[in-house]
């Protein structure tokens, strides 16, 4: 997730930026993406930048020479769509991709519409195959 994430973790209240979702169903699905998030990576939820809520962190460093923290998986909800982060190069991620339900991929993003198009199951193991390949490619964190 650190490809152009300049986003740093913060002090804010992760429960009081999902209070200010403004569609109720949203916020209802924020919530619940945060007990599966927590759930499944056993990390606390940290808010990162203004409006990702990411689980655990990893220091990421490129051939470039340009190196930072990143969360090792978070979400968004955004106005347009609630954003997933997931790791990008994750071997299984297609074929999982393909069991998870509605839901369009951006460049480093899965964004979904709401929890219900989803299986919240195979969106576990998106999380867990997503944590376990990033303690592997920055096994110094």
């Amino acid at each position: 997730m650190g490809y152009e994430l300049k986003t740093k973790e913060t002090d804010n209240s992760v429960l009081d930026f999902i209070d200010t979702v403004e569609n109720p169903k949203k916020r209802d699905d924020a919530y619940k993406l945060l007990d599966i998030f927590t759930e499944t990576t056993g990390h606390e939820a940290k808010m990162w930048g203004t409006s990702i809520i990411g689980f655990g962190s990893y220091h990421y460093r490129y051939a470039t020479g340009h190196e930072g923290d990143a969360p090792l998986v978070g979400f968004s909800p955004r106005k347009a769509n609630i954003s997933l982060y997931l790791a990008p190069g994750e071997p299984d991620r297609e074929e999982r991709l393909q069991k998870l339900g509605k839901h369009k991929t951006g460049k480093a993003c899965v964004y979904i519409n709401k929890t219900a198009d989803i299986d919240e199951n195979v969106l576990k193991q998106l999380i867990q195959d997503s944590v376990t390949f990033l303690r592997e490619m920055y096994p110094e964190s």
